[in-house]
């Protein structure tokens, strides 16, 4: 279960390291916005080398790479550059819905038969609203890929592609804009049965802001978010991980529903809880038991 995914540069070995050792759950090796078109190439080979080495640790987090985008001509050659090295996962940034998803699962199954690798074994995760069009398309990821791991949000492009002078308050909340693609988001990984991951938190020295933020996800129902930098990555984890108050809750709870195996409701320490609270917990129990 990821809990926190962290962005590194692929084009610098050094940061690649560092970000191995951050106890991040997931990397995301990033050969696109950090990465100037000039320095794609370099990218690829450093991003492929650091992927051949850190497989072959015996802990280590998940390693996805988030590629160009499919409007750039330029996701084949990262494709090419990364794949045979075995990615856990690509990033697909910029996705307009369930097709662009689908477009890119088809260029990673022939890569996959052309390397040897594992048939559907590298998965795909979406970022899915840095552009108007891709908000209007979060409700169609539903059954687009076997491989669509997660669906992700992101306020940074999106405001850039509305002309938004900013996408935060005084207060650094969200703007209105921007809380409803969040909700979107969050609606549209439920309806394709994938998990929420909540966007960066972009002032990586607030991390009492950070951490507010992470409560605020977990509660609405996000399971991890993206962080920017090594510093973030122990508030995510220890946000996101169930406390131990909420794992006696829910097993009470689970427990309860098991001593009653044809009620519709059952009282739980003077409350009257019904079947979506019994799925609220276990959801909680096998979150807990994956971390």
């Amino acid at each position: 279960m990821m809990r926190s995914l962290l962005f590194v540069p692929g084009d610098s070995a050094r940061k690649l390291e560092k970000g191995l050792a951050s106890s991040a759950d997931a990397l995301i090796i990033d050969i696109e916005d950090s990465v100037a078109l000039s320095a794609k190439g370099e990218a690829r080979r450093v991003t492929a080398e650091f992927l051949s080495a850190a497989r072959s640790a015996s802990e280590r987090p998940k390693l996805y790479v988030r590629v160009n985008g499919l409007a750039t001509g330029l996701t084949d050659d990262d494709l090419d550059g990364v794949m045979r090295a075995a990615p856990d996962g690509i990033v697909l940034p910029k996705a307009v819905g369930g097709k662009d998803v689908a477009h890119l699962g088809a260029k990673i199954a022939v890569r996959e038969a052309e390397y040897g690798l594992e048939d559907g074994g590298t998965r795909i995760i979406a970022i899915a609203t840095e552009n108007a069009r891709g908000v209007f398309a979060l409700g169609t990821f539903a059954g687009a890929s076997q491989r669509l791991e997660g669906l992700a949000w992101g306020g940074e492009d999106l405001s850039a592609d509305v002309g938004a002078e900013t996408n935060r308050r005084a207060d650094n909340h969200y703007t209105e804009p921007y809380r409803l693609a969040r909700s979107l988001t969050l609606f549209g990984a439920a309806a394709a049965e994938v998990d929420a991951i909540d966007a960066v938190y972009t002032n990586f020295r607030d991390l009492e802001g950070l951490a507010a933020e992470c409560r605020e996800a977990r509660r609405d129902g996000f399971i991890a978010k993206m962080a920017i930098h090594p510093a973030q990555v122990p508030v995510i984890n220890e946000t996101f991980a169930p406390s131990q108050d909420a794992i006696d809750r829910a097993k009470t709870v689970v427990a309860a529903f098991a001593a009653n195996p044809g009620a519709g409701v059952v009282g739980v320490e003077g409350e009257m809880l019904d079947r979506p609270h019994l799925t609220r917990a276990e959801r909680l129990l096998a979150r807990a038991g994956k971390i």
